[in-house]
Order: structure tokens, then sequence, then C-alpha cells
């Protein structure tokens, strides 16, 4: 990207509106938050910028004199900042502020409220995705509880009695466990910023729902996990973007082959790798895959929402969504969030 394509941003108040604002910029391509500034030094969006290393001060005036900034948006609500900005912006400086400002944040929060539509619409469609899966891994329990349950009416032997009521019990567990998993899987993310996520128990929850897309056949499953892991994300949308791309990886190789799932760290960034070994994506469709809508799949088995809900999520957080694909070889995406462990 060149420069000229570059928006530099600094933002005036991080209440709520600064909040959203910070929310929203971080997303867009081709922009950079370069400071955000309140006198307020609990403000929630400052801790939130400081966990996506974004630049923080109480003193409005440092940032308004940022050398490069385009744009600055005033959502103090503060009479005299305005005049402050005024006062020492460079001329080549706008600023946007009053009641613009705030339309700005109407329309953040309006957008923001339909992602999160978005999101929840993919999660519940893609439940017809895990209906065969689910009946399936709660049919053994089931038939366990029902054959047990029906001898323990005629058995006499209170020690054979107390077994086989183990073996119930631990059948209802089983399919209790299905339920939670379900539940968690289909329950609307809450709102929340980006937080300290441990990676490995995170890929290990969402495994569990996946495998729920097949009955897993010859499938094999490779786990190479960097030991204690953290990313900052938030827990319930990183969930949901493991299971998207697991489930897509597991179609992909119908039944049969290998889902390699790998966490690492480079630099600042924790990386996060799964592979398949798949029938691949043609090129053609590499540059389509995360368009809004865009599915290869037949008519009512997708939404085409599901890669471009994940990549949205991956970059509301700082962080990158990329895909390699090889015909009849296999697919591998790689997510990179901001790393929150030190070493």
């Amino acid at each position: 990207m060149n420069n000229t394509d570059q928006t530099n941003i600094v933002i005036l108040g991080a209440g709520k509106g600064g909040t959203a604002l910070l929310d929203l910029f971080t997303r867009l391509p081709g922009v950079t938050v370069v400071g955000i500034s309140d006198q307020n030094p609990a403000a929630p969006a400052l801790e939130y910028a400081k966990r996506l290393n974004i630049p923080i001060t109480q003193d409005p005036v440092q940032l308004i004199r940022h050398p490069g900034t385009h744009l600055i948006v005033n959502v103090t609500g503060d009479p005299d900042i305005n005049e402050q900005v005024n006062t020492h912006k460079h001329p080549e400086t706008e600023m946007l502020g009053g009641a613009a400002s705030k339309v700005l944040w109407d329309l953040v929060q309006d957008e923001s409220q339909m992602q999160a539509q978005l999101f929840q619409a993919e999660k519940l469609a893609g439940m017809g995705t895990f209906a065969s899966g689910i009946a399936h891994d709660i049919n053994n329990p089931l038939y366990i509880l029902l054959a047990f349950s029906e001898n323990i009416l005629e058995e006499t032997d209170l020690p054979t009695i107390h077994k086989q009521a183990r073996s119930i019990i631990a059948a209802g567990k089983r399919i209790q466990s299905i339920s939670q998993k379900i539940t968690q899987y289909t329950r609307a993310a809450k709102v929340q910023d980006a937080v300290s996520i441990n990676v490995n128990s995170t890929l290990d929850e969402a495994l569990n729902i996946a495998q729920f897309a097949t009955m897993l056949q010859d499938i094999s499953i490779i786990r190479n996990y960097e030991d204690n892991l953290e990313v900052l994300a938030n827990s319930e949308e990183l969930f949901q973007v493991f299971v998207n791309l697991m489930t897509n990886a597991i179609h992909a190789m119908e039944g049969k082959g290998t889902l390699t799932v790998t966490s690492y760290h480079e630099d600042s960034f924790g990386k996060i790798s799964i592979a398949d070994t798949g029938s691949g994506i043609p090129d053609e469709n590499l540059s389509k895959i995360f368009e809004p809508f865009f599915t290869t799949k037949p008519k009512g088995e997708g939404t085409g929402l599901g890669l471009h809900n994940a990549r949205a999520i991956i970059k509301k957080y700082r962080g990158d969504l990329s895909v390699e694909s090889t015909i009849r070889q296999g697919t591998t995406f790689v997510i990179e969030l901001p790393y929150a462990t030190s070493k």
C-alpha cells in the first residue's frame, strides 16, 4: 500500500464513542489509528488501545500536533477541545466533531449490531451441518442408557445393578457434555474487548464441535501446539472462527485425510494454522472466498458468510487471516493475532 492510500486517524475521547470508533477503525484496511486521548485515565478505550498497541495519552494537544495525521475525530463533547484542535492541528489535517462525529458514532453502532447478527445467523445456519454428527454421538450413549435401564428392571443382584447404574450415569454425562458443547457454540458472543486467550484450549474446544461435521471416518487429527500460547481477541468469536475453518477443512476432505492444527508465535504475533489434505481451492476462487455470500456449496447448504465473518473478526483484533491452497493437495488457513504472553 502506498502512503497516499493510508489514512492516519487520531481519536479524542475514550468513552463509549471512542471505543466504538476504535473498534471500527482498527478493522478498516488502509486506516491506522496513531493515537487516542482522554483526560480520564480509567476511560475504557484507553485500556483497549493499550492491548492493541495503540499509543494513548491524557494530553490531547500532544495528539493534535501529531505529524502525518489526516483526520482528527473528536467525540469528547467538550467545546474546549474543539478550540484546541483548531489552534494546534496541522493545516492539512481535517477534523470531525460535534454532530458529525455523533452521526458517525451512530453508524458505527448500527454496523456493529449488524455484524453481530450476521455472525449469529451463520452459527445457527451451521447447525444443520452438525445434525447427523450430533445424532450419531448421542445415539451410542443413549443406547447404553436404555439397554441398562431395561436390564435393571429385571436384575436382582445388587452389585450388578450398581455396575449398570454407573454405566447409565456415564452415558447420561456424555449426552450432557454434548448438549453443553452445542449450547456453547450457538450462544451469542458477549460484547468484549480484546482479552488474553489460551489458544490451545480454544482449539481443542473447537475440535469438539467441528467433529460433528462428519463421523470423521478416515480423518486423522494432528495437533502441533506451542505451550501456553496466548493471543488478544474475543474468546467466543475466536472459538467460532476456529470451528468454521475446521468444519470447512473436514468437508473438503470428504471423509478421508489429515487435519493438522498448529499453534506457534513469530515476533509479536501468535499464529494458528489449520491445514487439510482435501481437494484444494481453484485459483479463480481464492480471491473471492472472503467476499460476503460467496459460496461453492449447493443451494441451501451454505450462507457464504463464514469466511467473510472469520476475516472480519480477526481484523477487528488487529490480526490477519490468509490462505494457501493447491488443487488435489489441500488448503491451509493461517490466523495471526497480537501475542499476549511474554517469553
